[in-house]
């Protein structure tokens, strides 16, 4: 693992290490920090220094005969594929927990042939999107003849854990101008503009708005005549949406040309708001279109974490499917973003370990937003 001693990274780790059929190393620049984590961990997982970015990263991987490389030190946005590359000339498998747009839609133009010639697996996206957005949709309309529209949220707790690269990441599309797939033709919208008023099961209502994410640009080609993609994040406190739509607002008039200078700044400050937040965090799913009687349709799925489990979700992908290598399942040969491969099911386990709770609900037509 790379990356194993980060927010992500640590609890994959967790979970990995508690499989007698793995044996785990976690690799980073820091070695100190990857041995003081595999010193809590089970079954003799070790610490390794490791740099992904050095020109000999594939060597270092064939000297420690590695089957699996789990590649959890984002943010991704920007990143090359040095690592999977790195992985598929070790002879190893390969899963990312990417998130970054074009990361993860340029994965298998970029990697499936070292990936096809090494007999290899190579997944992008093992992550909430579009690993487990993907599962949702596709339980969602099971027999379903036609989708129109996808529309998809995510709501972090307040006091969740958060870092600094990731909210530089994030900061990178603020106010930027995004291709997004409405009505049936490709439109330019700006990240996190416009926030409107999302409805949960059980979280309250809160602002969301555009996010840059996989999803956006993969969904139009996977679910065919879908005329609508639509993915937003909504922060539990009101005063910080409306700050990054004041951001984006700058940014779109000139007056802030890089918003990611900030994110040390804004990461800091964030605190200062936890008393206004709870630790509940959750998603919603949202589809539309004809059932399976031909009939018009409008279903959610939901899922809350309380006691900022929320986290949690994003690792789950990557733990499914480590643990299918590891009992000698295959994965499809080539590179691939992370749609298909799991069902919801297969996450239900996962949500239950962590006390999250979900529901399907039928919504008459009503996509779940409202302007702010």
């Amino acid at each position: 693992m790379l990356g194993g001693y980060g927010n992500f990274g640590a609890r994959i780790a967790r979970a990995l290490s508690a499989d007698p059929a793995i044996e785990l190393l976690i690799g980073g620049r820091d070695a100190a920090r990857a041995e003081a984590l595999t010193a809590r961990l089970a079954h003799g997982a070790r610490g390794l220094h490791i740099d992904a970015g050095r020109s000999d990263l594939a060597k270092q991987l064939r000297a420690q005969r590695v089957g699996l490389v789990v590649h959890a030190a984002g943010p991704f946005q920007g990143l090359d594929y040095a690592v999977a590359r790195a992985a598929a000339a070790a002879n190893a498998h390969y899963i990312d927990l990417a998130d970054g747009r074009r990361f993860v839609c340029d994965f298998s133009a970029a990697l499936d042939t070292p990936f096809r010639a090494a007999d290899r697996s190579a997944i992008s996206g093992a992550s909430t999107v579009p690993a487990l957005s993907s599962a949702v949709v596709d339980a969602l309309c099971v027999g379903w003849p036609e989708i129109r529209s996808i529309d998809i949220c995510i709501a972090p707790a307040q006091t969740a854990p958060r870092g600094e690269a990731t909210l530089a990441a994030v900061l990178s599309y603020c106010g930027a101008p995004l291709r997004v797939w409405l009505d049936g033709r490709w439109q330019l919208r700006h990240g996190w503009a416009q926030p409107q008023r999302v409805f949960f099961a059980r979280l309250r209502p809160r602002l969301g708005a555009l996010c840059d994410i996989p999803d956006l640009e993969l969904f139009p080609a996977l679910y065919a005549g879908v005329q609508t993609v639509m993915f937003r994040a909504a922060l539990e406190v009101g005063i910080a949406q409306r700050g990054m739509a004041t951001l984006a607002g700058l940014r779109r008039i000139g007056l802030l040309r890089r918003p990611q200078a900030l994110a040390r700044h804004l990461n800091a400050s964030a605190r200062w708001l936890d008393g206004l937040g709870s630790s509940l965090g959750g998603m919603v799913v949202r589809v539309q279109g004809l059932d399976a009687r031909g009939l018009e349709a409008s279903r959610a799925w939901h899922i809350a974490a309380d006691n900022d489990r929320g986290p949690e979700i994003p690792c789950m992908a990557a733990i499914l499917l480590a643990r299918r290598l590891a009992r000698g399942e295959s994965l499809p040969t080539g590179a691939h973003p992370c749609t298909g491969l799991l069902s919801l099911g297969d996450f239900e386990p996962e949500f239950a370990r962590w006390g999250m709770l979900t529901d399907v609900l039928e919504e008459g037509g009503g996509d779940g937003t409202r302007p702010t």
